[in-house]
């Protein structure tokens, strides 16, 4: 499977980054660039002033609409420069709404990307990650640098904690990893169990990569009481990893998703692509 379709999402105020490096990576990999630019509305007056204010909330609120279809036109001529297959979506939402229209979208792409821009306004990346990792069926592409991702990587790494979620990313993720020269199956504190391929820890995902042609290598890794986070970052460093692949953990609570520490704490701080799925 090749990813034939890649979703790029966009904040209405920064986006030239995380658009020039969508473009790229979109022809690295011959891939259709769907993008989604989206603007939220702020929300409307209540209480005794409403009535006062609330010509100028219809008057900013028609000044977003406008540099919206403004900001949607630019991504237009930088995309039909670009030479790629493409389409372009503008969203004017509420904050509430936000993750429900991005997930639409992020139905019918085989993964999302979510630049360093997007990344660092922090409502938009709610509702983004939300939308798009835990409301539909792709996997996100996360890039925190100023460059474009690469998912034909020299070298990759794989948290691995034998969870379905971290199953379905290292699945989603194969053809990046058939592409890399060597991936590391990175466990940390793993508890040994009996399986098919013996009691050593990593050794089903492990012969599972290697049917697939993955150069595949099994790095058994102790915290030492650090957090795991840190165990993993400082493990993609020294193996010289430019992708990193793991299960997104989430718990619902009504309509709200709390990440994981491990994978908030990797989302917020992490220096190189994430490759997560849920």
């Amino acid at each position: 499977m090749r990813y034939k379709t890649i979703l790029a999402v966009l904040g209405v105020n920064h986006f030239q980054e995380d658009l020039k490096n969508a473009i790229a990576l979109s022809q690295a990999i011959e891939a259709h660039l769907s993008t989604v630019i989206i603007a939220m509305a702020a929300p409307p007056p209540f209480g005794s002033y409403a009535e006062a204010i609330s010509t100028a909330w219809l008057e900013e609120r028609q000044g977003d609409i406008d540099k919206l279809a403004e900001q949607a036109g630019t991504v237009k001529e930088m995309l039909k420069a670009s030479g790629l297959s493409f389409d372009v979506q503008d969203i004017y939402t509420e904050f509430a709404w936000a993750d429900e229209d991005i997930a639409e979208r992020a139905l019918y792409a085989d993964l999302t990307l979510v630049g360093r821009q997007t990344g660092r306004d922090e409502d938009l990346c709610k509702r983004v990650l939300d939308g798009a990792l835990f409301q539909s069926p792709a996997p996100l592409l996360f890039n925190p640098t100023d460059q474009a991702a690469n998912l034909t990587p020299r070298s990759a790494l794989i948290a691995w904690d034998s969870r379905p979620e971290a199953a379905r990313a290292v699945q989603q993720a194969l053809p990046a990893l058939q592409s890399a020269s060597e991936v590391h199956v990175t466990l940390i504190d793993p508890v040994a169990r009996s399986s098919a391929s013996g009691e050593e820890p990593g050794a089903d995902i492990a012969t599972y990569l290697a049917r697939h042609g993955v150069p595949v290598a099994v790095d058994v890794l102790s915290s030492g009481g650090r957090h795991v986070d840190e165990v993993l970052k400082q493990h993609a460093v020294d193996v010289g990893a430019e992708l990193l692949v793991m299960g997104a953990y989430s718990h619902s609570r009504l309509r709200e998703r709390i990440f994981g520490g491990v994978t908030r704490s990797m989302l917020e701080t992490a220096r190189l692509p994430i490759f997560c799925s849920h």
